[in-house]
């Protein structure tokens, strides 16, 4: 019988390249989104089933768990990859904006989780992935409140993965460097003041210019296959993570920091 894979916010980037990928290579994949795509032919796979979840939303995620066993009897992967990022000085992000970015981000991706678990439970078997990202272990100037949140999934899923380990539902991270997206639409959203303003568009010029050069998503959707079809205990996998990654771990703290503040703030 063919495994099923159930992926959050699969309607364009990562999600949708990756419910591509695994119904191309016989997978059943539920794809889920907040609106489904119904014009999108690629999605029109006889693998796919398409189904309305909002990762804020309890009740549309039972929705469609319960269409998911319906249609595939089980699921095991989960994908969680609904997410955006807010970027901008602190100062300038009112309280709704950085509880929206945590409640998509990081509760979605628990409530979620909390969901799936007990039906992977019962089937006696599992494996969660979790998009994260390289700031998921280095910070960038303007992004605070994503960098937050994907520090908090990192920790969620190392620490998560010894609760499951008895239940033999295994936890893994997928780390993508810059993705290469619609800049500015859908996955980003920005937020600045004036006595940041000079800061901010350099840093966002440095990041467009990084974006063009990205990981595309179908590069990702690869390396998720790979960690959804490697029966070890590693938990992270990185997908181009570009020099930056690098520079961070090879580089003494005050080097790192100091090439960071050039290349980003000054």
């Amino acid at each position: 019988m063919a495994k099923t894979i159930f992926i959050t916010g699969a309607s364009s980037g990562i999600g949708r390249a990756t419910a591509l990928y695994f119904a191309e290579r016989g997978w059943n994949v539920a794809a889920t989104m907040r609106n489904p795509r119904k014009d999108d032919s690629a999605l029109q796979h006889p693998q796919i089933s398409l189904s309305t979840l909002d990762v804020t939303d309890a009740e549309s995620i039972a929705r469609a768990i319960a269409d998911t066993l319906t249609r595939f009897q089980k699921i095991d992967v989960l994908l969680n990859n609904a997410g955006y990022a807010l970027f901008g000085p602190l100062e300038a992000s009112d309280s709704r904006q950085i509880r929206q970015q945590f409640a998509t981000n990081f509760f979605g991706l628990v409530e979620v989780t909390q969901q799936i678990v007990p039906v992977m439970r019962a089937a006696g078997e599992g494996l969660i992935l979790n998009i994260s990202s390289i700031v998921g272990r280095l910070a960038l100037p303007y992004a605070s409140s994503y960098v937050a949140t994907k520090f908090a999934v990192e920790g969620l899923s190392e620490s998560m993965r010894y609760e499951l380990q008895p239940f033999n539902i295994r936890v893994k991270l997928i780390e993508p460097g810059s993705i290469h997206t619609e800049f500015g639409k859908g996955s980003m959203q920005t937020a600045t003041s004036e006595p940041y303003r000079a800061s901010m568009n350099k840093f966002l010029g440095v990041f467009a210019k990084s974006n063009a050069k990205a990981a595309k998503p179908e590069e990702v959707a690869k390396v998720i296959y790979s960690a959804a079809n490697d029966s070890s205990s590693r938990l992270r996998y990185l997908a181009k993570p570009g020099p930056l990654f690098w520079a961070n771990r090879l580089l003494p703290d005050a080097a790192w920091r100091g090439l960071l503040v050039k290349a980003m703030v000054k």
